[in-house]
């Protein structure tokens, strides 16, 4: 009974995500004494037998066209068959946007006890139970799941990848797949940016930036970490910076190794959405700004004297002209 790892792609490039969860099921797989293997849905560029450097000995793929716009009532149905096709007893997601919207439904096809958003590898040692975050990540549960077969979506960031030398083998399932529901009708696509999920480096700004002609010190700085940008809410309600920037609660939730709150207060909603992210440092010239509270590094000052000083030592540390 092994251990089966969904794996994302997008525009036949596998996802850092999928590395990540990778390396969590190849590490689970050693704790239940089974094996790994990854499963691919539709075409990609890349050669899948070296995705065996995260630990996996097979990749499953199932090479069909009709699998490459995301259907998740189609996703969920072809991953039930292969679980049943390859008799894996867990199936591993990365909990974004797709693995949350496909997980749920392949759980409730195959009655399989789901936990998602998993923060940590089970504990296998008397039963099987999953740490998870909850209430906006400012306390864990640790859930059991006793089915059978068992579902586990896996919150990026929580795990790093461990790349090793091993290679896998690749098998193609035959499997007969449907008719996508969805129909894509054009794509609109942000260009010369990093993807704020993708993103190891966050640098963030809110109202404290004083309007939109001021963002140049924040691009400046993001542009020097090699960081993508973001900012709060209150920023993307005045149009200061386009929405799909805004990160929080109710925008988009991200989990980077390093995130830059500069003039943010830190609102319980914004923290929602950035509280994962394993280094948060902030700065405001406001001392009793909430955001202080959370940070891991504060620096109470200007931003509009800090910042430029911050950027320029970068620069001069990574040789930057």
């Amino acid at each position: 009974m092994s251990v089966l790892i969904f794996i994302e792609h997008s525009e036949g490039l596998i996802k850092k995500s999928a590395h990540e969860v990778l390396t969590y099921g190849a590490k689970l797989a050693a704790q239940l004494g089974t094996t790994a293997e990854g499963l691919v849905l539709g075409t990609v560029s890349e050669n899948l037998t070296t995705l065996g450097k995260y630990g996996v000995t097979k990749i499953n793929q199932i090479n069909n066209e009709s699998l490459n716009t995301i259907d998740s009532k189609l996703y969920a149905a072809t991953i039930a068959e292969a679980v049943t096709l390859t008799g894996a007893s867990v199936i591993i997601f990365s909990h974004t946007p797709t693995g949350k919207s496909i997980a749920a439904r392949v759980s409730a096809k195959l009655k399989a006890g789901l936990v998602s958003g998993a923060a940590a590898l089970p504990d296998t040692s008397n039963g099987f139970i999953v740490r998870k975050s909850v209430f906006s990540s400012k306390a864990f549960a640790n859930i059991s799941i006793n089915t059978d077969i068992k579902v586990i979506s896996v919150n990026p960031n929580s795990i790093s990848a461990v790349i090793g030398n091993g290679e896998a083998t690749l098998n193609q399932l035959t499997i007969n797949v449907g008719s996508p529901s969805i129909k894509i009708i054009a794509v609109n696509k942000i260009t010369g940016e990093i993807p704020l999920t993708e993103a190891d480096i966050v640098v963030s700004g809110g109202r404290g930036l004083k309007g939109p002609e001021n963002w140049g010190v924040l691009l400046d700085l993001a542009k020097a970490l090699g960081a993508a940008t973001a900012c709060s809410r209150p920023v993307g309600d005045a149009h200061w910076r386009p929405h799909h920037e805004h990160v929080g609660q109710t925008g988009v939730q991200v989990a980077p190794n390093l995130y830059i709150a500069l003039g943010i207060s830190g609102a319980i909603q914004h923290l929602a959405g950035v509280n994962r992210s394993k280094i948060m440092v902030v700065i405001n010239k406001d001392p009793e700004a909430p955001f202080f509270k959370s940070a891991d590094y504060g620096i109470v000052g200007d931003l509009f004297e800090i910042v430029p000083q911050m950027t320029a030592e970068i620069k001069r540390i990574k040789g930057i002209a």
